[in-house]
């Protein structure tokens, strides 16, 4: 395969694992049009914005199975029909004026056909891309969570304020349909042989029964996660009310920082494919994310002005580790497996956030912005000793 047909593959990767993002995350940017134009009170609007989630949780560990059975186009393609199903229908009952439930049911079969994106682009990475470009190709690979949020942060609200919540509501069917589109024209799955272009192992043995490498991987990336989840969450809310910025000043913020977070992934990867090693960069970005979020607690405490430049450096060191983990348990893992370590990881992440968000949400009502930030400096250095080496260094 031809280097530019490699690139263009990832690019159709990106597309479809940018569904994932925009159909699981896009609802929460609804949440205030869902108020007051549907009545729902903002408990329930919260609660119907984690509907996604929920079945976003529920299969991506069998999507992950599905995918080193069965391969990553025809598993691509099924999962984003489902997507597709799911946020078209979700959008057809609202604007019939559909009860709760429905919007809930339309919402959770768009979750449920959400997981295999991930990990399929992924295996696609390690499948077709030598040793010495994967850090870098995961790197535009993971550019899609925070390009997928910009998007939704960008054009959601502004569409539900103008047009409505149903209008607003097409953008994730959108993106979803372009992802189906790509998947089917671009996508072509890596070979399974061991003597495979790329020279990724094909292990048919238990990759978890090898060693700690992948349980020590994802538990760092865990603690790594819940900074970024921090950052993504509540700095909108920390700019307007503790800043008094106004929304579309905090909003452009935000995804301008996404942006540069999402080219900060691809430095990242590569760095790593010039160093040779997935493990100490992350390391160093552990580091560097506790020391930004322990200045940004400190500047916020003194009302320093500076504080907003501090959040946007400690926003995208928080980001910058996610391709260099999902390049190692691909690399380690090999075809055979790398779905179902991929699923593991995503679901991992995804649990830490569900449960540290609702405690950092209180932390912050009882005592405040600086003191949250200062707590959620120390998982990334926690994290720091218990990066494991690279496996050929072992």
């Amino acid at each position: 395969m031809s280097p530019r047909r490699r690139w263009a593959m990832l690019c159709c990767a990106l597309v479809a694992a940018m569904t994932t993002t925009c159909a699981v995350s896009g609802v929460a940017y609804l949440i205030p049009a869902l108020h007051t134009d549907h009545g729902l009170s903002l408990t329930q609007a919260s609660v119907l914005a984690t509907i996604p989630t929920v079945g976003l949780m529920l299969l991506i560990i069998p999507w992950g199975a599905l995918l080193d059975r069965f391969g990553e186009r025809r598993v691509l393609i099924i999962s984003l029909c489902i997507t597709l199903a799911g946020t078209a229908a979700t959008a057809v009952v609202s604007a019939l004026d559909a009860p709760y439930w429905v919007l809930a049911t339309g919402l959770f079969v768009g979750g449920l056909g959400a997981g295999a994106a991930n990990g399929a682009s992924g295996r696609i990475v390690v499948g077709w891309f030598p040793a010495h470009q994967r850090g870098t190709a995961m790197g535009v690979r993971q550019m899609a969570q925070p390009l997928g949020i910009g998007v939704c942060a960008l054009t959601m609200p502004f569409t539900a304020q103008s047009y409505g919540v149903t209008a607003a509501l097409l953008i994730p069917v959108t993106v979803t349909a372009l992802g189906l589109v790509a998947c089917v024209i671009g996508i072509v799955d890596p070979p399974l042989a061991g003597t495979q272009p790329s020279g990724a192992p094909h292990r048919t043995d238990n990759p978890y029964r090898a060693g700690s490498f992948l349980a020590r991987v994802h538990g760092v990336s865990v603690l790594l996660v819940i900074p970024q989840s921090m950052m993504w969450t509540f700095v909108p809310t920390w700019l307007i009310v503790a800043h008094h910025w106004s929304p579309g000043a905090a909003g452009a913020l935000v995804t301008a920082t996404q942006v540069v977070g999402a080219l900060g992934r691809i430095a990242a990867g590569r760095v790593s494919d010039r160093w040779g090693s997935r493990m100490r960069p992350i390391c160093v970005i552990a580091v560097a994310a506790a020391l930004s979020m322990a200045v940004l607690a400190l500047t916020d405490w003194l009302h320093s002005p500076v504080a907003p430049v501090v959040m946007a450096i400690a926003t995208i060191a928080s980001v910058a580790d996610n391709g260099l983990a999902f390049t190692a348990i691909a690399e380690f893992a090999g075809p055979g497996w790398s779905g179902r370590g991929l699923a593991v990881q995503n679901t991992a992440q995804y649990l830490a956030t569900a449960a540290t968000t609702p405690v950092l949400g209180a932390l912050i009502g009882a005592a405040g912005f600086p003191l949250a930030f200062a707590l959620t400096a120390l998982t990334p250095l926690v994290a720091v000793p218990l990066v494991p080496r690279d496996p050929a260094a072992d």
